[in-house]
């Protein structure tokens, strides 16, 4: 193991993506990962796809890095043995809904008094308290609910998603976020906390302009395709064999205008300053989009490169796999499974001078470290392992 985690013991007892991903950026950031699932069952996330040979490399892209242990904490055998663990680890993540960690006697409360030092976060759709705390949710519900899927896609057209699944992400990043914050009270205190994080509070986070905008003026903000609510022109233009950002600022337009050849928009009475472009938007549209049909993509981001315009492709993920720049910052990384082979997926993109993190391997396979795990954190020895797997307990 390698990372500034090495020697964080974190139990993990999330499932699907929110949790799993959580407890992935712990593990590619050296923590020791112990990914507990029900025997004979396991995370749900492991019967979704992509499939390679049987391998889900969904699982096996956010699981990656973990230690596989079986324990069944609905036997009384089984919370016993877990509240030992419980002893010895420094976190624990969760992603149920509220209630059911209480209803198995395993809760915040519970497991301090084991553990005064123990971090403990739970990830759910709607936090611990509130009206909606007992609800599920899912990562549409709360892309839906947290305003984000009224403000994408475009103009007179249905609510959208996020292409990705943003709601998961957001909650996974701010409850990482939760626990370096707590580990960091932790060790200096001796008193460890509980992270609550809920999917729809993150969605509310991340609204940014948008949220700002109703609050200051009143205003609905509702979906603008790609371009930037109060900057122009800022979007993607349709070019000749594709489509390229351009990220027009208030300095570079000038410069902007001079190199497509249209200097006299420069001092246009309704296109001067960038409010009056930001106003004017649709028709500043109709008058660039000629323009940039003309040339391809690759020669507009050269030649707005060449003048300081930000400007960028929108690339298909066939492209974004075979970028130089995501080659060079180590964004795809091959693990090998010895079921499946070698699996290419996303890399760590934190990148630490001192203490890097990495993706410490593959994905476990349901209950593949419980022997293992069992003997190094409780010293059982291997009989008492074979007692408790004959018994269900493992």
């Amino acid at each position: 193991m390698s990372g500034p985690l090495v020697g964080v013991r974190v139990l993990d007892l999330t499932r699907v993506l929110a949790g799993p991903y959580t407890t992935m950026l712990l593990a590619d950031l050296g923590a020791e990962v112990v990914k507990v699932e029900e025997p004979g069952v396991g995370d749900e996330a492991r019967r979704i796809g992509p499939f390679l040979d049987g391998v889900s490399t969904y699982f096996a892209s956010i699981n990656r890095g973990k230690k596989g242990l079986c324990l069944n904490l609905k036997s009384e055998s089984g919370r016993r043995l877990f509240l030992d663990l419980v002893r010895k680890a420094d976190v624990l993540v969760e992603n149920y809904r509220p209630g059911v960690m209480r209803r198995l006697g395993l809760d915040y409360e519970t497991l301090r008094a084991h553990n005064p030092g123990l971090v403990y976060a739970a990830c759910s759709g709607f936090g611990q308290t509130g009206p909606y705390a007992p609800r599920g949710a899912y990562d549409m519900i709360v892309q839906g609910m947290g305003g984000v899927m009224s403000i994408t896609g475009e103009p007179g057209r249905p609510p959208v998603r996020v292409g990705t699944s943003i709601g998961d992400i957001a909650a996974a990043l701010f409850t990482t976020i939760g626990i370096l914050a707590a580990l960091c009270h932790a060790r200096a205190t001796g008193a460890g906390q509980q992270v609550d994080v809920g999917m729809l509070d993150c969605q509310v986070a991340i609204l940014e302009n948008a949220v700002m905008r109703h609050l200051v003026t009143g205003e609905i903000p509702g979906p603008l395709g790609s371009r930037h609510p109060s900057i122009a022109p800022f979007e993607a233009f349709p070019a000749a064999d594709g489509h390229v950002i351009l990220a027009v600022g208030t300095k570079q337009w000038e410069r902007f205008c001079e190199a497509i050849g249209r200097a006299d928009l420069v001092h246009h009475p309704r296109f001067a300053t960038n409010a009056l472009r930001a106003e004017h938007v649709e028709e500043l549209r109709e008058i660039l989009v000629p323009i940039t049909r003309q040339k391809r993509v690759a020669t507009w981001v050269s030649e707005m490169e060449a003048i300081g315009v930000p400007c960028g492709p929108v690339n298909t993920l066939d492209q974004v796999v075979r970028d130089p720049q995501i080659k060079a910052r180590e964004m795809l990384v091959e693990i090998l499974d010895p079921e499946a082979g070698p699996i290419t997926m996303a890399g760590l993109p934190i990148k630490l001078s001192a203490t890097p993190g990495t993706v410490q391997g593959r994905a476990p396979r349901l209950g593949e470290h419980t022997d293992d795990v069992l003997a190094e954190w409780l010293y059982l020895p291997g009989d008492e392992v074979a007692r408790l797997q004959q018994e269900g307990v493992v």
